[in-house]
């Protein structure tokens, strides 16, 4: 049974980059057709990370509008129990008070042009969980789900830790069916953090004849490899492209997908792709890119496809978890009291000793 709900509560707030704090907040109120739950552990996201660090694409530019608006909470990979109920949630989500929930990751508006067309994900307001005041995050010790968020039930028999794992899973199923995977295919994946190392689960369900994970962390190609790579490569320690063009007779991979973050891996991924093949751009890079922008119409015509968040994919990512068809338990590395969001946000950061750190209020 939950406890009676107080009415503040303990939150990190995000004032602006670096400059994140432990406070006291108010417990959410609950409107119509809104749901209050209770934490039971939050992820720190790579992309939180570039979000503490300021990244400048990240804050907005003169190019692109910031996306991030302060004060906020962040924290959009989580997983809680529902502890109160706004008029007709209970019967819009098929929801009651104790029951585990998540929240997909965006709540569309419903209104724009996009959620008219059910591509509800690229919504033209683009509210994600932990990213604005009117949609706070997670790393706290309640949030609430407003009206108009696409909220699912976990299985009890789903552990927390694994879980806080489903947003996580469900962007990565969404960018291998980006890829579009024939059998067969020779697929590379660059970066084994947590979102690449669901990649490799989900891609190999669609059949590659070869699947190549790329990381300079030896611990986490381990962990690809034991999730379902056929190879791993370290380009620290190996010319991974002229590697990749040895063993497809020349020709190149026939998809890659680019879960690193580095802008390094984009050039390295447009020269080691075959002509007419699928790259896949998944990750928040910190800075802007430069590539020979030839490779991809005149030498290559290469299919460019982006990816972003994981739409429709929820339940299966959730399916997937509780049948063990794609092993997160290897994924988790590192659980920390609230307290400690900084030491959680600084091993992200270094990503030699962890891969996905969570948060428990």
């Amino acid at each position: 049974m939950l406890a009676p709900i107080p009415s503040t509560m303990k939150a990190v707030v995000c004032h602006g980059p670096g400059d994140y704090r432990l406070e006291e907040a108010m417990v959410p109120e609950v409107g119509p057709e809104e749901v209050l739950i209770k934490v039971d552990v939050s992820g720190i996201c790579a992309g939180d990370s570039k979000c503490h660090d300021g990244a400048p694409l990240f804050w907005g530019d003169a190019h692109r509008p910031a996306y991030t608006q302060t004060p906020c909470i962040p924290g959009h990979e989580f997983v809680g129990q529902v502890a109160r109920l706004g008029p007709g949630a209970a019967e819009k989500y098929g929801l009651k008070v104790g029951d585990r929930a998540i929240s997909e990751q965006i709540v569309p508006c419903w209104e724009c042009r996009f959620c008219k067309r059910g591509q509800y994900w690229m919504c033209q307001r683009a509210d994600v969980y932990g990213f604005r005041p009117s949609v706070n995050g997670a790393w706290a010790d309640y949030m609430k789900f407003p009206a108009g968020a696409i909220n699912h039930r976990v299985p009890e028999e789903i552990p927390a830790a694994h879980a806080a794992m489903i947003e996580p899973l469900a962007c990565s199923i969404h960018a291998v069916q980006r890829a579009d995977i024939e059998l067969g295919d020779t697929v590379v994946i660059a970066g084994a953090g947590t979102l690449g190392l669901g990649m490799v689960g989900a891609a190999r369900l669609r059949g590659p004849g070869c699947l190549v994970v790329l990381d300079t962390h030896p611990a986490r190609l381990e962990i690809a490899r034991k999730l379902g790579a056929d190879l791993v490569l370290n380009p620290a320690e190996c010319d991974a492209v002229d590697e990749i063009i040895k063993m497809t007779e020349g020709y190149g991979c026939d998809v890659y997908i680019e879960a690193s973050g580095h802008p390094a891996a984009v050039v390295q991924g447009l020269r080691m792709i075959r002509k007419l093949g699928t790259f896949v751009e998944f990750s928040v890079m910190p800075a802007e890119v430069s590539v020979d922008w030839t490779i991809i119409g005149d030498t290559k015509e290469l299919n460019i496809h982006g990816a972003h968040l994981g739409p429709y994919c929820y339940p299966l990512a959730i399916d997937f978890i509780r049948r063990g068809v794609i092993d997160v338990a290897s994924i988790v590395t590192h659980q920390l009291p609230l307290e400690q969001f900084e030491e959680g946000l600084e091993k992200v950061h270094r990503g030699d000793d962890s891969i996905k750190v969570l948060l428990q209020p």
